[in-house]
Formats: C-alpha cells, sequence, structure tokens
C-alpha cells in the first residue's frame, strides 16, 4: 500500500489548551519551570550514581536508569506542550507525529516494567535480605536493566507499523499536545478497528501486569514490616516504602485511566489534563522520592561535591 501517495494531510496541528488563551503564558511558565527542575533533578541522580562508588549497587542502578529515562520520556512531549502555550499553530508531520508515538509508548512501557523491577528489588532485599547479593547480584540487574529497555520498546512496535499505515484526510487538528493514540485514530480515515483492538491490548497488558507485579511486591513488603520486631525499623521501611507507594499511585492510577479503557470513552479534554500528571509531573517527582530524600546519595552528594571543590581549589592554586 502506498500511503504516501493517498494521504491528504501532510502535518497535524496540536490544539494544545488553547481552549484557556488567558492561561497560556501562565501555563508556559509553570511547565517550563517543572520541566527544567525534572532535567536537573534526573540528571543530578545520574551524575551521582556515576560518579560515586558506594552508589554502584542494583538500587541505584535501577534508579540511574529511572533518571534517565526520564529525562528522555518528558523530552518527547513536554517541547511540544510548550509550544502549544506560546503559539496558536503548533504543527508536526505525520512522520514525526508516528515517531513520537513510538517513542512515547516505548518508555511508558519501560517504565513501567522498571517499576515493576524496583519493586521486586526492593522486595528481595526487604524481605529476604540474606539471600539478596545471590539473587539480585550485579549481572542479574543488568539483565533486568536491559531487559526493561528492550520489553518497553518492543512492546509498541507492531501497533506503530500499524498506525504508519493509517491514511489521514482531514481535519489536521489533534486536540492534544502530542501524538497520543486515541487523538491519531479519531483523525484516520481507514479503518482503525485493528490498530486500535491491538494498542489497547497491548498497553493494558504492559501496565496491568507490571502494576500487579508492583503491587504484588509492595503488599509482601507491607507484610513483612509489620512483622519486624524493631518499631524503629518499621518506621523507616514504611516511610521509604509509603512514598514509593505514593508515586507509583500517581503514575499507574493516570495511565490506567487513560488508557486501560474503552476507546469509544475516551474524553479529549479529560485526558488532556491526566496527561499533564504522567508526562510532566511524575518525571519530577520521581528523582525526589526514589533518591533525594535517600541518606546515602545525599552523603554521595556531598562527598562528589567536596572532591569537585578540593579539584577545584588545586587547580586555581596551579594556576
Amino acid at each position: 500500500m502506498d500511503v504516501t501517495n493517498q494521504t491528504t494531510v501532510r502535518e497535524f496541528i496540536f490544539l494544545g489548551f488553547s481552549a484557556v488563551p488567558h492561561l497560556q503564558l501562565t501555563f508556559f511558565v509553570v511547565f517550563l519551570i517543572v520541566y527544567l527542575l525534572s532535567l536537573l533533578g534526573n540528571t543530578l541522580i545520574i551524575f551521582i550514581v556515576l560518579m560515586d562508588s558506594t552508589l554502584q549497587t542494583p538500587m541505584y542502578i535501577f534508579l540511574g536508569n529511572l533518571s534517565f529515562l526520564e529525562i528522555w520520556y518528558t523530552t518527547a512531549t513536554v517541547p511540544k506542550l510548550l509550544a502549544t502555550c506560546l503559539s496558536q499553530v503548533v504543527t508536526i508531520s505525520i512522520s514525526g507525529c508516528i515517531t513520537q508515538y513510538y517513542f512515547f509508548f516505548s518508555m511508558g512501557a519501560t517504565e513501567c516494567i522498571l517499576l515493576a523491577v524496583m519493586a521486586y528489588d526492593r522486595y528481595l532485599a526487604i524481605c529476604n535480605p540474606l539471600r539478596y547479593s545471590l539473587l539480585m547480584s550485579l549481572q542479574i540487574c543488568l539483565w533486568f536493566s536491559a531487559g526493561s529497555w528492550i520489553g518497553g520498546f518492543i512492546a509498541p512496535l507492531l501497533p506503530t507499523i500499524l498506525v504508519s499505515y493509517l491514511n489521514f484526510c482531514g481535519p489536521q487538528k489533534i486536540n492534544h499536545f502530542f501524538c497520543d493514540s486515541d487523538p491519531i485514530f479519531k483523525l484516520s480515515c481507514s479503518d482503525t478497528f485493528l490498530v486500535e483492538a491491538l494498542g489497547y491490548t497491548s498497553t493494558s497488558v504492559v501496565i496491568l501486569s507490571s502494576f500487579l507485579l508492583t503491587m504484588s511486591s509492595y503488599g509482601h513488603i507491607v507484610f513483612t514490616i509489620t512483622r519486624l520486631s524493631s518499631r524503629e525499623a518499621q518506621k523507616k521501611t514504611f516511610s521509604t516504602c509509603a512514598s514509593h507507594l505514593t508515586v507509583v499511585s500517581i503514575y499507574y492510577g493516570t495511565i490506567i485511566f487513560a488508557y486501560v479503557h474503552p476507546p469509544a470513552k475516551y474524553n479529549f479534554t479529560i485526558g488532556k489534563v491526566v496527561s499533564v500528571f504522567y508526562c510532566v509531573v511524575t518525571p519530577l517527582v520521581n528523582p525526589f522520592i526514589y533518591t533525594l530524600r535517600n541518606k546515602d546519595v545525599k552523603k554521595a552528594f556531598r562527598t562528589t561535591l567536596a572532591r569537585k571543590r578540593l579539584l577545584w581549589a588545586r587547580n586555581m592554586q596551579d594556576f
């Protein structure tokens, strides 16, 4: 099928939050600040994990992967979101739209799998501490990390291929700030039943399976915590798990609401608002909840900063 010859629409126009023009400048400032803080926080975590040898453990390797993922996950959508807050007409080519669709869902699937892996890692560390080094060795950790990325990028591959064969004959306005699945399907003049069914099935399987695995791990952790004899240990462990569960609940709650539903039930206005949580808010919250509140990370950050200051002072003396 020669899709190019049959396609009359060459590009799409993002509507963004154009329904509230008087708030667009405010939206731009808020989203820009959150985006820059997210980039800064996640980059800082990667830097600390790479520079401090004491953090070369499975837990922090997973956290480094999550931070690296969050940088690209938010970058896949937020720049266009910022553009829609400043300009009345923000366009994207069809090929660019399909590319954004693929990378957004690939990184979303990777995050789901990675969160499940991180929860399993915490389950082993808390519930099986004596066997943790055997069950989660550095090699196994690297295999889990690689598997999360590979699985995440394979999951949306077939739906993306089918999307690339769709014809778009107008209208060309996407009622969103990025190329999400339902808005794209609504603009196609082809039969979208197969790609919608396949996309719905693949996203539901990835989201729900990883969610159940994540909650199962935390369920076992909570059960183990209640059996600890030390009340101080209970408080410390439960505090950590509660903060993790908060992030997991926000992320999974919003993506389940957005993607685990029949296509006919999609509401574009609500969909855009919900998307802000998992596209903009979660990538900022993750580094603070998972890492920057951690005592080991704070200590590593202070040590790294002290080393840099010492090196800078020596260089100035030599100069």
